[in-house]
């Protein structure tokens, strides 16, 4: 893969480890990395700063993608389509701002293709979509512990009940977009 023409999105949808696991299974990704970003906190924060809410971050992934094999436009779909875009501040059990559903553009063309794809979704939802669009701050990584956590603990009981379901909604409605 040709790393010069590598794009980067970055979403969040609830806990960092659901959209992470999802976007670990599309074609032309290259790498997910969970983190934090959005709030205005000073310094790197903690994963225990980001639960208690204080902060104003929200746990992202940061998806760096071949635009040649899977589009911005086709990125936000998936995002879009494995979470609950109505639930505001909240994705299950995680509750709290950390956990909202926003999408954060690098730039104006990014900007422009999010709010076409958020236009396109309003006929997917019968409730009103609470997704944020705003720019992007500065994105800080996740405490190692947080990257690859489905891969590294597929069997725990947070990854069966939640994870799996979002997966399989993955496998049903973007099969043409998954890693053979």
């Amino acid at each position: 893969m040709d790393n010069t023409n590598l794009e980067i999105a970055t979403v969040g949808g609830g806990c960092f480890w659901c959209t992470e696991a999802v976007f670990q299974e599309v074609k032309g990704i290259h790498n997910v990395v969970s983190g934090y970003t959005g709030g205005k906190a000073p310094g790197r924060p903690t994963y225990r700063e980001i639960c208690s809410g204080l902060t104003g971050h929200a746990e992202v992934v940061q998806v760096t993608f071949d635009p040649s094999i899977i589009t911005y436009e086709d990125i936000l779909i998936i995002f879009m389509t494995t979470h609950d875009p109505t639930s505001l501040n909240r994705q299950g059990a995680d509750a709290g701002t950390q956990y909202r559903s926003v999408i954060y553009y690098h730039d104006d063309e990014q900007q422009k293709k999010a709010k076409i794809v958020l236009d396109e979704m309003l006929v997917v939802y019968d409730k009103p979509i609470v997704t944020e669009l705003s720019p992007l701050g500065i994105f800080y990584d996740a405490e190692d512990y947080h990257q690859d956590y489905y891969k590294n603990n597929s069997e725990q009981g947070y990854c069966q009940v939640v994870i799996n379901p979002k997966l399989t909604k993955l496998r049903q409605l973007h099969a043409d977009k998954l890693l053979s």
